[in-house]
């Protein structure tokens, strides 16, 4: 079961048709492949979603299906507003993390990749990122929860990881995030994963820092806040209901 916003959505992982998968449905594979009974996956997670909303929206529908795994990562786009409070972030995600345990849940909580060196404003992000990072350490690490740490993979950092918008990973990133999910619930990663074989990563483009960027990407972004949309409104989660996991036979 998965709440969240576009990191665990699977927003940069594009399919031909249209649809995007993500690192959460690639554990979910992985999960699958390596147990000897079925497992079925559900993924609530939308777009453009603050922290509040998906507490609110997600978590009890989550918890209605039964999972005995729960997955959450949020406050990413918290962070990119003009003010936010880590605390206020934290204790969010330690309410999820609280119902879900009493429920007999494991919880991974996830920290997103750290996207900083990449971005506009960047260094902001970065101090942001570091703080909200350090205090998921100091508050996760209690029974019943699994912290996986993206933002300090150093590796996940490199450009080739990330989307053309440089916000969202690409499919190799979404692949590595996956990887180090199974790694971290000790769960084998699926054979060929390390070569890719989920998701090439697109040749490097230097896009940032260009005109066509900010008319892409940034100008849109801010048309939204000032007008109070976002990119998820009117979206619906993509898998709203526990369904089993087919694993492609090789």
């Amino acid at each position: 079961m998965a709440i969240g916003d576009s990191f665990t959505e699977g927003v940069g992982d594009d399919l031909p048709d249209g649809q995007v998968r993500g690192w959460a449905d690639l554990v979910a594979l992985g999960l699958a492949a390596a147990s000897p009974e079925p497992v079925s996956y559900a993924n609530l997670a939308i777009r453009g979603k603050l922290l509040g909303p998906i507490v609110n929206d997600q978590l009890e529908p989550a918890l209605a299906l039964g999972p005995d795994l729960l997955t959450v990562c949020g406050g990413g786009n918290d962070m990119m507003r003009p003010r936010v409070e880590i605390s206020y972030v934290v204790d969010l995600l330690d309410r999820v993390v609280d119902k879900a345990v009493a429920d007999g849940i494991h919880v991974v909580v996830l920290s997103g990749g750290n996207p900083s060196r990449h971005l506009p404003l960047g260094s902001l992000m970065q101090k942001r990122g570091d703080r909200l990072a350090e205090a998921a350490r100091e508050t996760f690490g209690k029974p019943g929860v699994t912290l996986v740490d993206n933002w300090i993979d150093t590796e996940l950092m490199q450009s080739r990881f990330w989307s053309a918008d440089k916000l969202h990973l690409n499919a190799c990133g979404h692949t590595r995030v996956a990887t180090n999910v199974l790694t971290a619930l000790g769960v084998p990663v699926p054979a060929g994963w390390a070569q890719g074989e989920a998701g090439e990563a697109p040749p490097r483009e230097r896009i940032q820092d260009t005109a066509a960027y900010y008319a892409a990407y940034v100008l849109p972004w801010i048309g939204r806040r000032l007008t109070g949309r976002s990119s998820g409104d009117g979206r619906p989660p993509k898998r709203p209901e526990l369904t089993e996991v087919v694993v492609p036979s090789v």
